[in-house]
């Protein structure tokens, strides 16, 4: 499934370490085939996530340092909390590449028995002389959480005397304090709000925002006013209607506050001011600064204005929108269209319909899918399900799943026909729709619809097909025993380790029946991993420069420098795409404002992908404006569609794979809207 990222916030946030600069282009080294021997086992290890101690320890001693940091990430990527021991030493390594990896590998395990060695490492340092391994000690130390976790961060906050410079760390703990949840200490992050420091204070309002505090409101409208635009942006993204019920200032005060940003000197600001201001839904009075806001000169900010007129409703957003429907830009006119369904049902309804009568583009009756589901039409959803694009029948069946309750037999009944779809992404909603009603007597339809998925291109549909059978079995042991018979037992272990890993975490019994382990099956041999280090790996670490590829869309050229020392195995599978012509002439089907720019799907609809599946190489590359990533709909599901963030996005850092970043200017990323083609990727 290469659905990836479903939501997120934007933010202009410098990061305290920026990315250590590469070494001028070497003349290549005669490449020593032991090394490339070792650094093979480690890809193919890592790959298959695959825990080999010997292995590992033998590599981790090596003399050469980018063998043990190489070593290091692949003990973290594997995952096995076995590798705790073998990477506490290397905190201490002679080589401080290979202590950073250590540390971000550790966090990568999150195991508790880390905490101590982490925050001793930290500790250990005199605040003027924290680098990059402290930071990555605290940044570990934040993914490890729980109680532990959660204390050493508050006492890394406490080790900062007020009124004094914040070390890199401590900096670093106020940035990362949101991934503790519940256990985030609120009013060390609180104070640090207040800190003179721009960098800090956004990052402190930025975790807050994140955690969604209550006893933040005062701090963002305080910030909101800040002289960094940075600052301003993370507090107008942090605001929301519903915390300003939450909180004794009240909605009215807050959304007063939000308004004049609408208008910010700065897009981003402007974004997320109109961003928070759509959670005032309903409320037609702050329509005006969204209609302002149109005038804008930068697509993203009004498609964002459009989305908030759309849950503002007026009878002012709807003259607004309806200026719109007929703008020969894709994103403006489906976004109007959109917005105008939300805001006025008949108007929506009648701009949907003439958007199809006038462009035969299967994308049109998508859109008018996304129209009739915001009205909701249920009539005209459901006369789309016989669409002959299956593209088209997906998104209505996702607006009938909005609309319909989870009890709704009558589509239910619809979703046991569409079993037997000919699209993959269509037989996968359908599964979806049965599980939300789960019944015995779907078993042997499910189990059906799971062997026919077999040959799909991509395994959404046997994935939908196991959590609806697993939906099942857990709704009475009667039926779980028909599961047991009808699926677990006569199914050949799956060699899709995705569809084995889901099957195994829902049924006890799945995971006895098919005994063997999760390592998995990646369909390379040694040598496919060997031409991956000579040909990425090792010039990379050996200070070649970096291989880059030009994507020319229709509004100008990105130049995308990729990073395999960070993500080999990624930078080879995206380049080997590249040289077929694969992302030619496809569209970028996902761009949200100041957030991300998203393509590199096939089908256009955000469900395609290659037919082959690339498995995470998480790394310690931080999202900043302009990063590439590989889009995922869970854990080791990538494939060929990627996403450039267009603002820093630090919630994303060690969950999606960083394998590039835009060098050069930026300019053409914020002119991308959706819809916009990419004429090619080439190197």
């Amino acid at each position: 499934m290469s659905r990836p990222i479903l939501s997120g916030c934007s933010l202009l946030l410098a990061l305290v370490v920026a990315a250590p600069p590469r070494p001028a282009a070497a003349q290549a080294p005669a490449q020593d085939e032991t090394t490339v021997g070792i650094l093979a086992r480690l890809l193919a290890l890592s790959d298959a996530r695959q825990f080999d101690g010997a292995v590992l320890r033998q590599a981790l001693q090596s003399d050469n340092q980018n063998v043990r940091v190489q070593a290091a990430l692949a003990a973290g990527r594997i995952g096995d909390r076995e590798a705790v021991e073998l990477l506490v030493p290397l905190l201490n390594d002679s080589a401080g590449a290979v202590q950073n990896a250590a540390a971000f590998a550790l966090g990568l395990l999150k195991d508790p028995r880390a905490v101590d060695p982490l925050l001793a490492i930290v500790r250990g340092v005199a605040p003027a002389d924290q680098s990059v391994r402290e930071i990555e000690a605290v940044t570990a130390l934040a993914k490890i959480g729980g109680t532990e976790g959660a204390q050493a961060i508050r006492l890394v906050l406490e080790s900062s005397p007020l009124g004094q410079a914040v070390p890199a760390a401590v900096s670093t703990a106020v940035l990362e304090a949101w991934r503790l949840g519940p256990r985030a200490p609120i009013p060390q992050l609180l104070a640090y709000a207040e800190n003179p420091d721009d960098v800090v204070r956004g990052r402190a309002v930025f975790s807050l925002g994140r955690l969604r505090s209550v006893a933040a409101v005062p701090v963002f409208l305080k910030a909101l006013g800040d002289q960094s635009a940075d600052v301003r942006a993370v507090a107008a993204r942090g605001l929301s209607a519903a915390l300003a019920d939450s909180s004794t200032i009240g909605r009215a005060a807050v959304a007063a506050r939000l308004r004049p940003l609408a208008n910010d000197p700065i897009p981003g600001v402007r974004i997320n001011a109109l961003r928070a201001l759509a959670t005032f839904r309903r409320d037609s009075t702050l329509a005006p600064a969204a209609i302002s806001a149109l005038a804008d000169p930068g697509s993203a900010v009004v498609v964002q204005a459009e989305t908030t007129l759309g849950v503002l409703g007026g009878s002012a957003a709807v003259e607004a929108l309806k200026r719109l429907t007929t703008s020969p830009t894709f994103a403006l006119r489906r976004q109007a269209i959109v917005g105008l369904a939300q805001a006025d049902s008949a108007a929506g309804v009648a701009a949907a319909l003439a958007a199809i009568a006038a462009d035969p583009d299967w994308r049109w009756r998508s859109v008018a899918a996304e129209a009739f589901a915001a009205v909701p039409d249920r009539p005209r959803l459901e006369g789309l399900i016989a669409d002959p694009d299956g593209r088209v029948v997906a998104q209505a069946l996702q607006g009938l799943m909005h609309v319909a309750a989870d009890s709704d037999t009558a589509l239910s009944a619809r979703a046991r026909v569409l079993l037997d779809h000919a699209d993959p992404a269509v037989r996968s909603l359908a599964a979806d729709i049965l599980a939300r009603r789960p019944l015995v007597d779907d078993v042997d339809r499910l189990v059906a619809a799971y062997r026919r998925a077999a040959n799909d291109p991509f395994d959404d549909a046997r994935l939908s097909a196991v959590g609806a059978l697993a939906a099942i079995a857990a709704s009475g042991s009667a039926a779980k025993l028909r599961v047991v018979d009808r699926f677990v037992t006569p199914t050949p272990r799956p060699e899709d380790y995705l569809v084995r890993r889901l099957a195994e975490d829902r049924f006890p019994e799945a995971a006895q029946a098919w005994a063997g382990g999760r390592t998995i099956a990646t369909g390379k041999s040694d040598a496919d991993y060997r031409e991956v280090v000579r040909r990425y790996l090792l010039p990379a670490i050996t200070g070649q420069p970096n291989p880059e590829v030009s994507v020319e869309t229709d509004r100008g050229v990105l130049t995308l420098e990729l990073l395999p020392a960070q993500a080999p195995l990624t930078v080879a599978a995206f380049l080997a795409l590249v040289d077929r012509r694969y992302f030619d002439g496809q569209r970028w089907h996902r761009v949200v404002p100041n957030f991300v720019a998203q393509a590199g799907d096939p089908r256009g609809d955000g469900w395609g992908g290659p037919g082959t599946t690339v498995r995470d190489e998480i790394n310690p590359q931080r999202y900043a404006t302009g990063t590439v990533g590989m889009a995922l709909s869970g854990p080791d599901t990538g494939g060929s569609q990627f996403f450039i963030t267009e603002s820093p996005q630090p919630h994303l850092d060690g969950i999606y794979t960083v394998f590039g970043r835009v060098s050069g200017d930026m300019r053409v990323l914020t002119l991308v809207s959706q819809g916009d083609r990419i004429r090619s990727i080439q190197r």
